[in-house]
């Protein structure tokens, strides 16, 4: 979607190549944000020694000072991330320890030992998968999410975060129950990956045909000031309807509803509903939807 948009907005000839270039960099880029937050993760339970260290260091530190709780530190998760290999990988090919800023880590570490959460974490006499887990949830989803400095803090530095937001929390779902068996090499998976591009170069194939089969839908809406987001969601629904045989007509609806809710205008997604279950109906009607067996794919 990103990327058929982006295409959109040019008004000089794409190269033979480039919306799949485009596509690859688009998902580069997201990688390259998932990688630094789970990183800021890393650094904010690791913070714990830092600031144990500096208290012991003072001039007159006092018995708290001398008895910071660093169980945090030794999170199992934390460390099964650090010691994945693919994870040493992609923070080499980023350079992502000359990104993370001190300042925004240490708020993020104070929040996170001031809060009941916390004192509940350590309290724990054992290391339990569950709680190991739990606390790295509060820690991006209560703390890193919803606090202004570090939001502002990775809109600065990524230009994808309003974008990809979403997707991040779909992929620190997936990284949290298996931290040590996690590729950061390849997070969206080959078939995903062959999937996106297939229909990437689907939609550019077809757009006049789609076109034919969306315009005369539009009824009273003039389609040159339909928002282009709008009519490139409706372009890849019509073409998964056609082209795609393992994806339920449902489906498809549903997600480029969802899509347009979250990306385009607030009318957006019941506008796509309608137009795309009419093309639907017609399609059907007209026999030329052959969907095979589709109760196994995972796209």
């Amino acid at each position: 979607m990103q990327t058929l948009y982006s295409i959109e907005s040019m008004s000089n000839e794409i190269p033979a190549g480039e919306p799949l270039r485009m596509l690859q960099q688009n998902i580069e880029q997201s990688r390259f944000l998932f990688t630094y937050l789970v990183f800021c993760i890393t650094e904010v339970a690791r913070f714990a020694e830092k600031d144990a260290a500096k208290r012991a260091q003072k001039h007159l530190p006092s018995q708290h000072d001398l008895n910071i709780n660093i169980k945090i530190a030794g999170n199992e998760i934390v460390w099964a991330v650090l010691e994945n290999a693919s994870f040493k990988k992609v923070m080499d090919h980023f350079k992502i320890k000359n990104l993370a800023d001190d300042e925004v880590i240490r708020k993020l570490y104070q929040l996170l030992i001031a809060s009941p959460e916390y004192t509940e974490y350590i309290q724990l006499p054992l290391r339990e998968k569950k709680s190991e887990k739990k606390i790295i949830e509060f820690i991006f989803s209560n703390l890193m999410l919803p606090e202004e400095i570090f939001i502002s803090d990775v809109e600065e530095k990524f230009m994808n975060w309003d974008d990809d937001g979403e997707v991040m929390i779909v992929l620190m779902n997936e990284l949290l129950p298996k931290p040590d068996a996690f590729n950061f090499d390849d997070i969206a998976g080959k078939e995903k990956i062959d999937f996106a591009a297939e229909l990437l170069q689907c939609v550019m194939d077809k757009k006049e045909y789609c076109l034919e089969l969306i315009k005369p839908k539009l009824k009273n809406w003039d389609a040159d000031r339909i928002a282009s987001l709008d009519m490139i969601l409706m372009q890849m629904g019509v073409c998964e309807f056609l082209y795609f045989e393992t994806i339920p007509p449902k489906v498809t609806i549903n997600e480029y509803i969802d899509l347009a809710k979250e990306y385009s205008t607030e009318q957006s997604g019941h506008f796509i509903n309608g137009i795309l279950d009419n093309i639907h109906k017609e399609l059907a009607a007209d026999n030329k939807i052959h969907k095979r067996n589709f109760k196994n794919s995972t796209l």
